[in-house]
């Protein structure tokens, strides 16, 4: 199991992870109450906010499982990185300003579930259903970085007779270093730390397939690796509307782009744009975040696709592509592996960028929409403070049940829980910002029917079909469409919204005077 690599390699580890509980210890000591805890003050400059957002965003799907998907099937894959470029840009010309006005004027909103409830005047409703959405999906989305990091300690440290054994420690020492900084510091700590592993993240990812490719077509030809790693037509492999060989279905692309509507409903991501301190800022981290998603996007798809060709063994679990490229270009001596276990770092820090801001915002909906919000309305801060921390605690530990199967797929998982925030809640974000019109039964009836369109689209079976044995055997309408849920329940909640708030009573005067407040103020 332990090699001189090996404990090279954790030594990189460990320092990484001291540093990151080292902020979280810093940070308890400025945490004093809901506000500090959950959105830092409002105090975010524009590169934390940015490189927060991003890294919190992509998480270990952006160093394993697009890759992976690519290594797999070929440049086909490369839609969903389109779909997710777009969202990003969109979301950040259009909804990151408005929404930090919005969310102060709207009762100084600390929470997405608040901001609804301010923003809705829904006494209460529209709390307590979207906080009960984020417990379920983050617990789930949680679970694939917790995998994600179980994996990466798997792939580096067992052999042929302990692999399980490894990805149970290695999911304990993810969960619990993880929960630490994110407990004691809160959101200050969560951004801190992010913007740390966002820079890693980008360095890691930009050095590893250039100097791969370089290796690779020093005396040989790419097309030539390919051939000879088992791609069978090369022009196939690398047109992006081919997908595992054969023409790309039409569902397929749509599937794919609709990753993109996913955005609007991100509450981990939604919050950033809250804790910016000023529209200046705004400014500034819109161009940060934009340019820093279109360098990762290019190389994750690079990483698949030099990966195909640059490793002469064939992976049993393709997402471990970027693992594997990292371990070859990085052992000649102590000292490369030495750095190669701090870019192997920079896959450890996508993992904790997502994984301690869902267990945060999954926290305050606990915290502060469900405990203080409706079960205590008149609880002190230091009691509302310790919910929030007891909630980080818990949902960590539901996640790491989730994640206690070591075949889970870290898309199969992160692709469930986007499409479930994107439809629930991504048509409210947007009719909420933008439609004067919009009230809370039209909220509620968008955000139920968005979550539950997911859930029956992706879970439950009432198609029958047959399996691989030819025995009879009952699909999800996910599985006999090849529609992916996201293109499917977001266009439902968004009609649904807009027919209900036409056919129920109009927004009172109050809900009317803040919109029209967002468009005339600057905060």
């Amino acid at each position: 199991m332990f090699n001189t690599s090996n404990i090279i390699i954790l030594c990189a580890f460990a320092f990484y992870m001291l540093v990151m509980i080292l902020i979280g210890v810093y940070y308890s000591r400025s945490t004093k109450n809901n506000e500090d805890y959950f959105l830092g003050g409002r105090n975010l400059g524009g590169w934390t906010a940015a490189l927060s957002a991003e890294a919190s965003d992509m998480s270990g799907w952006l160093l394993m499982g697009l890759p992976g998907s690519i290594y797999l099937m070929g440049t086909g894959q490369v839609w969903i990185a389109i779909g997710l470029l777009i969202g990003t840009i969109l979301n950040w010309i259009f909804i990151s300003g408005r929404l930090r006005k919005y969310t102060i004027v709207a009762g100084n909103s600390l929470t997405i579930p608040s901001f609804f409830e301010n923003r809705f005047k829904s006494k209460g409703t529209l709390k307590i259903v979207s906080a009960v959405i984020i417990t379920f999906f983050f617990a789930v989305y949680t679970a694939s970085a917790f995998s994600s990091g179980a994996k990466l300690f798997r792939q580096l440290f067992a052999d042929d007779t302990n692999g399980d054994q490894v990805y149970f420690i290695g999911l304990i020492i993810a969960t619990v270093v993880i929960l630490i900084y994110t407990f004691m510091g809160g959101f200050r700590a969560v951004c801190t730390t992010d913007l740390i592993q966002g820079m890693l993240m980008l360095i890691a990812f930009l050095t590893v397939p250039i100097i791969a490719y370089g290796i690779l077509t020093y005396d040989n030809s790419f097309s030539a690796a390919l051939t000879s790693n088992g791609v069978e037509n090369v022009g196939d492999y690398l047109n992006i509307f081919y997908e595992n060989g054969e023409p790309i279905k039409a569902t397929s692309i749509i599937s794919s782009l609709a990753w993109g509507l996913g955005y609007f409903g991100m509450p981990h991501i939604l919050v950033r744009f809250m804790a910016i301190k000023s529209d200046a800022e705004v400014k500034k981290s819109r161009k940060v975040a934009i340019t820093w998603i279109c360098l990762a996007l290019v190389a994750s798809v690079l990483v698949g696709i030099f990966g195909r060709a640059f490793l002469t063994t064939q992976l049993e679990d393709s997402e471990t592509v970027f693992i594997n490229m990292i371990q070859q270009v990085f052992s000649s001596n102590f000292v490369f592996i030495f750095i190669g276990g701090i870019f192997l770092c920079g896959i450890l820090a996508a993992i904790m960028s997502t994984a301690d801001s869902q267990l945060l915002v999954t926290a305050s909906a606990i915290s502060e929409d469900m405990y203080k919000g409706v079960i205590k309305k008149n609880a002190s801060e230091k009691s509302s403070l310790w919910v929030g921390r007891i909630a980080v605690a818990v949902v960590a530990v539901i996640a790491f049940i989730i994640a206690l199967n070591p075949e889970s797929s870290i898309m199969t998982l992160v692709s469930d829980a986007w499409a479930g925030f994107g439809a629930a809640f991504g048509p409210v974000i947007l009719l909420g910002l933008f439609w004067k019109r919009s009230n809370a039964p039209g909220a509620l009836a968008g955000m139920i029917s968005g979550a539950l369109t997911i859930i029956i689209w992706d879970y439950i079976p009432m198609i029958s079909g047959v399996g691989a044995n030819g025995e009879q055997v009952m699909n999800t309408l996910g599985t006999t469409t090849g529609l992916y849920s996201l293109a499917v329940g977001f266009p439902v909640a968004l009609v649904l919204m807009v027919i209900v708030s036409l056919c129920t009573k109009k927004p009172s005067n109050e809900v009317i005077r803040e919109f029209e407040l967002v468009n005339e103020v600057d905060v």
